[in-house]
This record gives C-alpha cells, structure tokens and sequence, in this order.
C-alpha cells in the first residue's frame, strides 16, 4: 500500500491520469499506462473521471495500473457519485478484492447532470464522513486533497485546517494538495498545517503550464494564483507555443527542484494523460 512506501522511498513521486470522457479513447489512457510504467512512478491516481459519469473506466484503469503496469494504483471516489452505503460497499469489495487498495475519498464538485437538490441530499455529505465509512470496510490506505490556497468554500485558512483535522482524523495516511505555482504559500500552509498536529505525509500537487489557453481553465477551475516570474513567461511566449510549452515546464522543474530542496514528501504531478509532460519533469 502507498502508506508504507513513505517509511522506505520517500521523497515519492507520483503521477495522475483521467478517465477518456470517450469510449473511442480508452486505448490511448492504456498505451500512455505502458509508457509511464518506464518512468518507475511511486504510484498512479485515477480520477473519478467527469462527475463520475466514466466510473467503469476508472476501476478498469486502477486494475490495470495494479495488475498489469505492477505500479500503486489510488482510486479517486467522490460523495456525489455514492447513492447509498450498499454501492459504497460493493465498489469497495470490487477495488479490493482486485488488489487495489488505496483510495482517495473527495466530497467532489457538483457533477453537470445532478441538480442543485439532488446534490444538496447526497448519501454522504463530507469526505471526512466517507472516509469513516471506508475504514470501517477495509483497510485500505487513504489519501486526502488539501489546498494550499485555502478551500473556496472556507471562510479562513483556520477554518479550512480546522475542517482539515477533521478528515485527517478518520485515518488520513497521506495528503495531496490541490495544484499550486508559488512555493512559498505551499510552505505558510505546511507550517499551519504541522501547528495543527497534522503530522502525515503531505505532497504538493504540481501541474506545468503548456498552453495559453489552459491558464484561464486552471484559475477558473481551482483559484490558484499566478505568480508575477510565471505570468511574465506566459505573456512573454503567447505567441510561441513550443517556447512556452518549454517555459512552463522549466518553471515547473523550478518549482520541483525547490520543493525538494525543502525536504518535502514527495511530488505528485497532474500529468493530463501526457506522457511527454511527465518525461520532461522526471527527466
């Protein structure tokens, strides 16, 4: 399981990858798992694909992560996607009983499909309260999402860290945090976080930027801010996408070299299915 590989490997380094939202697409998630395997990850997280609507993917990607790459699989499971404890418990025996058993519980976002209602009377409310239930089931080795930049929904960073205690107390084995270009909040965090008697393993969740377009998708969709040295970069190749391509990912080896200057856990990177991405950065 991935907790134990923080007492024997650690800084670890880990990957993420999504389901296709297309069944035509599926080979190409399994021809990026073939050339990811090479790059000897840590371990490799899959999402519950897009409000849980590529669920089937996810298993079968998790299971061939596990089975067939022999590499750490974490499963991605959100509250919304949950109707009630019966399908909670046979995806947790299905996870399980194919040797996959870590799992990273989210409250998750309200899926497009699902009204504001219906989202309002889901089974399970938080992913602390999911979490409970999940130890209670199996042993399984449980990660968390934390976020830097404070949770949108929080009032305060001691209101986030406070509701952060919470989770990590139903048996929280490692963290990962959301993604994040400046070093130096990750660090406020992490002393915040330590000063909470939040003692895991928590790993920063890094995720190059290549494109101009993709810039206003990352703010929109997680918050993060933009640091003046990256947005300089962007600005400056907008019109040149492989120079940017480069620049970004050079900001993000930037990124890396000082996180693990500080002694941090490990890296985990959102690595969008994009085996080149990952090459660079491992390289």
């Amino acid at each position: 399981m991935i907790k134990e590989l923080f007492h024997t490997n650690r800084p670890t380094y880990s990957l993420e990858v999504f389901p296709p939202k297309k069944d035509a697409d599926v080979k190409v998630i399994y021809d990026a798992l073939d050339q990811f395997k090479a790059l000897h990850p840590s371990f490799i997280s899959v999402t519950y694909g897009a409000g849980g609507n590529t669920a089937e993917n996810t298993f079968a990607i998790a299971s061939y992560i596990q089975n067939q790459c022999g590499i750490e699989a974490l499963t991605h499971l959100t509250c919304a996607a949950i109707p009630d404890k019966l399908f909670l418990d046979n995806f947790l025996t299905n996870l399980y009983r194919n040797g996959i058993h870590n799992l990273l519980p989210l409250r998750g976002d309200q899926p497009q499909w699902m009204s504001d209602e219906q989202f309002a009377d889901r089974y399970y409310e938080h992913a602390s309260d999911l979490i409970r239930d999940v130890k209670a089931a199996y042993d399984f080795s449980i990660a968390a999402a934390c976020y830097p930049e404070i949770h949108p929904e929080a009032a305060d960073l001691q209101e986030d860290i406070a509701n952060l205690k919470i989770k990590t107390d139903q048996g929280v084995d490692f963290l990962i945090t959301q993604l994040f270009y400046d070093n130096d909040t990750f660090y406020y965090f992490l002393e915040k976080v330590r000063k909470a008697r939040i003692e895991i393993p928590v790993l920063p969740g890094l995720m190059p930027v290549t494109t101009a377009g993709q810039v206003k998708n990352i703010i929109r969709m997680s918050g993060t801010k933009i640091p003046a040295e990256l947005a300089d970069r962007i600005e400056k190749y907008s019109g040149a996408p492989e120079d940017l391509k480069k620049a970004g990912l050079d900001y993000t080896k930037k990124q890396m070299d000082d996180l693990l200057a500080h002694g941090v856990d490990g890296i985990h990177l959102y690595s969008m299915n994009k085996v080149e991405i990952a090459k660079a950065v491992y390289e």
